[in-house]
């Protein structure tokens, strides 16, 4: 059994390479209707909100070594966190801050304007 698994994993990571690598060689539109298609079959992955977040991270981050990520603007900063927090309160998970909360956040706020100027 553990000689299968080992050939399982063996050509998942050879399928896996070969994907990525072919990624590289295919267009925008091509990848996404692989990603749709793959979605309607029932065999993408489906990832967990720490398996987004982490892959969200190492995008970023390729995309500033490359030279490649979007640089926001105060004011395109400020439209999404505006619309992250509209979501958020649709969803229900936005965080309540109570008085103290919000105060304490004003402060630094306030603070961090101060020394920017």
């Amino acid at each position: 059994m553990a000689e299968q698994e080992k050939q399982e994993k063996s050509t998942h990571e050879k399928r896996s390479e070969a994907g990525r690598k072919g990624g590289e060689s295919v267009s925008k539109e091509q990848h996404q209707k692989a990603g749709h298609m793959a979605h309607e079959k029932g065999t993408a992955h489906e990832f967990n909100s720490e398996e987004a977040r982490e892959a969200g991270r190492k995008g970023g981050q390729v995309a500033h070594e490359k030279g490649t990520a979007h640089e926001f603007n105060s004011e395109e900063a400020r439209e999404a966190g505006r619309k992250g927090g509209q979501v958020a309160h649709e969803k229900g998970t936005a965080h309540e801050y109570n008085s103290e909360e919000a105060r304490e956040a004003g402060h630094k706020g306030g603070q961090a304007s101060h020394e920017n100027k």
